[in-house]
């Protein structure tokens, strides 16, 4: 067994939780100025791992184990390649109405845009929603028109540490990230979609993990 270093907000957490148990994570939430959301990934952590309780209507306790190891030896190999799942593409021609169906028929909260496998741009539900509350015709305006162009998709590759994806997630605070390689494409470097990450297939993670599944 080994023991995973705390974050610091994590670990301010814990300071809070033992100063005020029982806690809300609204209160909580309003001590650190962050949303209930930005929380959620931390206080999932510490009450799964048992350094936290949490009561329904009541709030967080302290547990009383100061020092908890967290995951075995394995969790220092598993990479995004082992837990990614298969990406939800659509084109750029595709029209914003299509591509809000496929996003609620496959169930996911963000949709990547490629071209021939490269990716060009990432959709979410905001961004979709920002669209369809605009008054514009959804069937007739294309996803290009709508997405979130590189250079400003966070992204990683199948090889990094699945924790590196889990912290890229919970600082830019969002569902999922695409799983990409890098290739040349007529000299220039290119992104290549292969898979997706999202805070879903991170929690079974560390599921499988708290439980020995892996």
């Amino acid at each position: 067994m080994i023991l995973i270093e705390l974050s610091a907000r994590q670990q301010r957490i814990i300071e809070i939780v033992k100063e005020q148990e029982p806690i809300t994570s609204e209160h909580i939430a309003s001590i650190l100025k962050v949303t209930r959301a930005t929380l959620r990934p931390d206080l999932a952590i510490l009450t799964m791992t048992g350094i936290l309780d949490a009561r329904p209507k009541v709030g967080y306790f302290f547990s009383g184990k100061p020092d908890v190891n967290l995951f075995t030896q394995e969790v220092k190999g598993v990479k995004v390649s082992d837990i990614m799942t298969h990406p939800v593409v659509v084109s750029e021609e595709t029209s914003v109405y299509d591509a809000i169906v496929q996003l609620f028929l496959e169930d996911v909260g963000t949709i990547f845009v490629v071209s021939d496998g490269l990716l060009m741009g990432v959709v979410s539900r905001k961004d979709f929603l920002k669209s369809a509350l605009g008054g514009s015709d959804i069937n007739k305006v294309p996803v290009g028109m709508i997405m979130t162009r590189k250079p400003n998709i966070i992204t990683v590759t199948g090889e990094e540490d699945a924790l590196i994806a889990a912290e890229k997630i919970m600082h830019h605070e969002v569902d999922s990230l695409p799983v990409v390689e890098k290739t040349i494409d007529d000299g220039k470097e290119q992104l290549r979609v292969i898979g997706k990450i999202s805070k879903s297939s991170l929690t079974r993670l560390l599921v499988d993990l708290c439980r020995g599944g892996l």
